[in-house]
């Protein structure tokens, strides 16, 4: 694992985020996207080195409707940055840790995706993230 990329926020409502963490981080949301895979609208700051990512869910199903009815608004998951994904998967996998989706789907901010099972790392929803590199 190469470093955190972001740590992800569950939020009820995005706009009303949006302006509650650009006063606080003194700095505007990069990027918004609509991700719909995962039914969620994500919004992205960049403070030095780190990521925050707000999601926001679309759907009455999406994980993130699930979280905040069970938990309200709060820190969802952390994400780490990784050079192969597919290797990374197969590692943890021999290390006893439990894939939520073992094939890699699109995820936010031009990233490639697999989820960690809570179960499997003490109650936190890991992330795994490796960058989509375009070809031209």
């Amino acid at each position: 694992m190469k470093k955190i990329e972001h740590i992800g926020i569950a939020v009820k409502n995005l706009e009303t985020s949006n302006s509650l963490f650009h006063k606080l981080l003194g700095v505007p949301s990069y990027k918004t996207e609509l991700v719909e895979s995962e039914g969620v609208k994500t919004a992205f700051y960049k403070i030095g080195e780190h990521k925050i990512e707000l999601l926001e869910a679309t759907t009455l199903d999406s994980p993130i409707a699930k979280f905040i009815e069970k938990r309200g608004e709060g820190i969802h998951h952390i994400a780490f940055e990784v050079d192969n994904l597919e290797a990374e998967i197969k590692r943890l996998k021999k290390e006893g840790f439990e894939i939520i989706n073992e094939n890699p789907k699109e995820g936010a901010d031009n990233k490639r995706v697999v989820f960690l099972h809570p179960k499997s790392t003490q109650g936190v929803l890991v992330e795994l993230c490796q960058e989509i590199i375009l070809k031209e």
